[in-house]
């Protein structure tokens, strides 16, 4: 694989960035299609601190990542929620997934974010080898509650 590019997300970008969004949330089991519009626009506005990055390899769409900047009680300085990353199957191991975290955090320190984090699951082992490698496993357990 050549070396990937890594830039923000364009609007022309949607068809592409559609199917690595359908693979993650089947990866997770989930189904995100009832927010899968709005979540596209924010995208796209400048006011909402929510962003995506894409990887492309000669031209076309191999990973997607979405962060998300927002204020903490730990911390004076914006924090970033690097909430979704998912490469194309053919491409794990080959260094999309960590170009995609390493622009992330590029992006946190120009906002001037002290700290990325990320959730992911246990299961995740494939994802798991690589998060070891570029952050610090902090321990914590999620508890979730949807409020309907």
């Amino acid at each position: 694989m050549s070396l990937v590019e890594i830039r923000p997300l364009a609007a022309a970008d949607r068809a592409a960035w559609e199917p690595l969004w359908k693979g993650y949330q089947a990866f997770y089991q989930m189904d995100l299609s009832g927010v899968t519009d709005l979540t596209w626009q924010r995208f796209l506005d400048p006011a909402e601190p929510i962003h995506a990055f894409g990887a492309f390899d000669d031209g076309r769409l191999v990973g997607i990542v979405h962060y998300v900047f927002h204020r903490s009680s730990w911390l004076a300085e914006p924090t970033t929620y690097l909430q979704d990353l998912f490469t194309d199957a053919a491409c794990r191991g080959k260094g999309v997934g960590r170009a995609l975290i390493e622009a992330v955090y590029q992006a946190a320190q120009a906002r001037g974010s002290r700290r990325v984090y990320w959730l992911t699951h246990e299961s995740n082992t494939p994802g798991r080898l690589l998060y070891d490698k570029v952050a610090t496993n902090a321990g914590f357990i999620q508890y979730r509650k949807n409020i309907d």
